[in-house]
């Protein structure tokens, strides 16, 4: 198998819990529309369930309620309007003009006037009102969206393992920049220290992911009483989350710095390759720490043996070694706070910076 194939498979297997959830909420909203609300064909009732649920899989719940909402006001709006004016391409335009105008009077969310639009189109040209009566799709929708949020609510996707899978992307980012660093280092080679940084300059996805994953999972937890217990977990990731993008920017400084000493031919430490693989080994000892949901005493107790020995010295060295020393001590800092050390305390761990 390739590895391509491998990465869907993965992909297939971590996602198979959400697609079930759906799946089987789209059949319960068809039934309760149908069987209890008596709406012949309720074909919208299990279309809000597959985007309710489909945007809850990997973003906020707040997107998840504009998503019902647009839909809901689109089908009640264009429902209304065609009925009245029947379909054709100057209805079709006011029913979305209209439709749009409702929703950002209901709220300013883009995704609601998106969706509001959407849907209206949707009822204006392929499913007009039938003798059944517009209002029941409406409603439909509705039934639809209450039940997405209760599968969402009763059946959640697992925030730990959201904030596991992109926590671990980012740790990960960041060790093998680390890596890259003090290899480019002990080779003299500037264009192995170019590729690092190039490499490291995509690295602030991964972080907007990772806030979003932990956003996202907050919410989950916070609306679903099977998932309370994971709150104290999550909260490890949070705190650790903004001191990790922190030292993802510091690293694409130190890297460009490095590049444009090594290329100037600027004398390094030879103690400095030594410091960032005991960094990058410190931050995967976080990595597999906040993955166990256990303190992360062992990742803090490797970054206060780097602390312990980091010095910068101006004597002998030009501007960006300077600059590279520096940024060794910055990260050193910002990875002791995402251990749980206290900013001004895990500064204190370090040495003043000797300056002859």
């Amino acid at each position: 198998m390739g590895e391509t194939a491998r990465r869907g498979l993965r992909r297939l297997l971590s996602r198979a819990p959400s697609i079930l959830q759906c799946s089987i909420a789209a059949a319960v909203a068809w039934i309760v529309a149908r069987d209890v609300l008596d709406h012949p064909r309720p074909f919208f009732a299990p279309v809000a369930v597959v985007i309710c649920i489909g945007v809850a899989m990997g973003r906020r719940v707040r997107r998840m309620l504009e998503m019902v909402v647009g839909v809901s006001v689109g089908i009640g709006v264009g429902d209304l309007l065609v009925s009245w004016i029947g379909s054709g391409p100057w209805q079709i335009a006011l029913v979305v003009a209209l439709a749009m105008a409702c929703a950002v009077l209901l709220d300013g969310g883009q995704v609601i006037a998106l969706q509001a639009g959407s849907s209206a189109v949707l009822v204006a040209t392929l499913l007009p009102p039938s003798g059944s009566g517009g209002p029941d799709r409406m409603v439909d929708a509705l039934v639809g969206g209450i039940i997405g949020i209760a599968a969402v609510g009763l059946f959640p996707i697992d925030p730990l393992a959201l904030a596991h899978r992109h926590g671990r992307v980012v740790l990960e980012e960041l060790a093998d920049a680390l890596d890259a660093a003090a290899q480019a280092i002990a080779a003299a080679d500037p264009p192995l220290a170019a590729d690092a940084l190039e490499k490291a300059r995509g690295s602030q996805r991964a972080v907007e992911q990772l806030h979003s994953a932990l956003q996202t999972g907050r919410e989950i937890a916070l609306l679903s009483p099977l998932r309370w217990s994971a709150r104290a977990r999550l909260a490890r990731y949070q705190s650790a989350a903004i001191p990790l993008d922190l030292a993802l920017r510091n690293v694409r400084v130190l890297l460009r710095r490095t590049f444009a000493a090594l290329r100037d031919h600027e004398p390094m430490p030879a103690e400095l390759p030594g410091r960032l693989h005991a960094l990058a080994e410190a931050v995967r000892l976080l990595r597999d720490e906040l993955a166990e949901g256990v303190e992360p005493v062992r990742a803090r107790r490797a970054a206060l043996a780097v602390a312990d020995g980091v010095r910068t010295s101006t004597q002998s060295a030009g501007f960006s070694a300077h600059v590279v020393g520096a940024q060794v001590r910055s990260i050193t800092v910002d990875l002791l706070v995402a251990t749980g050390t206290d900013r001004d305390t895990a500064a204190a761990a370090l040495p003043p910076p000797a300056t002859s």
